[in-house]
């Protein structure tokens, strides 16, 4: 039923999962780092993208209100500080930021990058509402080399670091979409329900990152996305010992 919608994402992508992360993923053993992995992973796409406004594109004011804003998500994710259950109010963020005097960026990164931090910690409480169902409590757990073997590739002059790191979400965002759909006929109703539930909203934010990726480009940038797709492809398709939402074939 949402065939159409995985359609470009899996022209995108280089490879699909491999079977094996699959039966891996679906031991019921695995559910808590699915889940805990599944809710850090929200708070840090929201967190790439605050970076990318308060960067490039918001004045000083706004960004100190970005930091405040996303304080107490990070207090309860890092510091095991609050309940989970208060953060709720907390997701008001708004569009209304002053762009900063004579960035090429401005509004249009702004709408896009606040949406999606909205969108991925409503995500982010809703695991959180999961994990409370199924009896799993947080705990913290180490990142998977996935991120961080794409972002390692990131030029360091702008804008092409700018760029870089929009097609890496872009690529981050697309590979868990895919995932959410390969898991969802495995798993029971109540969580099956909710990955796909997510896949519309993925699937729009790996438009979006490509998207601006391109206009902020301003020339073709497809042999960059092709390179990004190999490196992408192989951190997915290679052994590793490090099982997480976003790692690869497990050993």
């Amino acid at each position: 039923m949402y065939r159409e919608l995985l359609e470009p994402i899996n022209q995108f992508l280089h490879c699909v999962t491999p079977e094996a992360w699959i039966q891996e993923a679906i031991k019921p053993e695995r559910l808590p780092v699915i889940l805990i992995d599944h809710l850090v992973c929200e708070l840090k796409a929201a967190q790439s993208a605050m970076y990318l406004i308060r960067k490039y594109a918001v004045n000083k004011d706004s960004g100190d209100a970005l930091l405040a804003w996303l304080k107490p998500f990070e207090d309860f994710t890092y510091r095991k500080e609050g309940d989970w259950r208060t953060l709720v109010k907390h997701n008001n963020l708004t569009k209304a930021m002053l762009p900063k005097s004579g960035t090429p960026y401005g509004q249009d990164l702004i709408d896009k990058m606040v949406l999606l931090i909205k969108e991925e910690l409503h995500h982010f409480y809703q695991v959180l509402e999961i994990m409370d169902e199924y009896n799993i409590e947080y705990e913290n757990i180490t990142s998977s080399r996935y991120a961080k073997g794409l972002l390692r590739h990131v030029k360091t002059y702008e804008p092409d670091t700018l760029v870089d790191k929009l097609i890496c979400g872009a690529y981050i965002e697309a590979r868990s979409c895919e995932r959410f759909a390969a898991l969802a006929p495995h798993v029971d109703k109540r969580l099956g329900d909710f990955y796909v539930s997510l896949l519309r909203s993925e699937a729009r934010h790996y438009q979006d990152y490509l998207t601006l990726a391109t206009e902020i480009a301003g020339e073709d940038i497809s042999e960059r996305i092709r390179f990004f797709g190999e490196v992408e492809a192989e951190l997915i398709r290679t052994p590793d010992d490090d099982f997480k939402f976003h790692s690869g074939v497990p050993v």
